[in-house]
């Protein structure tokens, strides 16, 4: 499988670098990014399919796919196929995108597993304005629900979750969503995640496993750590 970035033009990547790091006022988990979008475009290949995405100033990583991602979506098993069915295979399965920015693994997501519906779920607005037009690009709009975390109706349970969770919001608030989102794997489901290794990866194994989830690091690649987690069997 092969994950690859396209970047954009310079100076319109130093710009979208720039508003997406620590730089600026507005960071990628800015409920409503106040800077101006500066919009663009990425080229990837996941799966030996080809994708196109808009992105935009103000969300996560917009000049390239990001490290983590592309680590994530090569070395994690993505879900359709013979290999790996969907886990309700009459309902199609129901899938996460947890901190989805614009979009790339719900649409990789959507488009492995035709017969899913996958929840894209981000605080930025200015994000879930970018997914909703990159779903509907790719013809996914409807099985690529995108909403913000209190959107999402509370009985709702997944059979899979997918995320490059925020690690610079700091260890409270990435425990905090860790601990609201993965309660609501369905059973039999599975999470996958993918962590820095410098930014805490090996502590949030550690942390996971002592809450009582079965967590297997399944790849390290590039300083980034693939978590698979389960339930506990009973």
């Amino acid at each position: 499988m092969n994950a690859q970035d396209v970047r954009h033009p310079a100076g319109w990547a130093a710009a979208a670098r720039r508003q997406t790091g620590r730089v600026t006022a507005d960071h990628y988990f800015s409920a409503e990014p106040a800077a101006p979008a500066q919009r663009g475009e990425i080229e990837f290949s996941v799966a030996g399919r080809n994708y196109r995405l808009a992105v935009a100033s103000g969300v996560f990583s917009a000049a390239r796919l990001d490290p983590g991602t592309t680590v994530l979506l090569r070395k994690a098993e993505l879900p359709g196929g013979e290999l790996h069915p969907p886990r309700r295979t009459g309902a199609g399965g129901t899938f996460l995108d947890l901190g989805c920015g614009y979009g790339p693994i719900a649409c990789v997501l959507a488009t492995e597993a035709p017969h899913a519906t996958v929840w894209a779920v981000d605080v930025n607005s200015r994000a879930r304005e970018l997914t909703a037009e990159n779903a509907g690009r790719l013809g996914l709009a409807g099985r690529v629900r995108v909403a913000a975390p209190d959107e999402v109706p509370p009985d709702l349970e997944f059979d899979q979750i997918w995320s490059n969770p925020p690690t610079h919001v700091g260890k409270a608030d990435l425990h905090a969503m860790v601990e609201r989102w993965l309660p609501r794997l369905a059973p039999g489901g599975v999470a996958w995640l993918v962590i820095n290794r410098h930014l805490g990866g090996d502590s949030l194994h550690a942390w996971l496993v002592a809450r009582g989830w079965v967590v297997d690091r399944v790849a390290s690649q590039k300083g980034f750590r693939v978590l698979r987690v389960d339930r506990a069997a009973g």
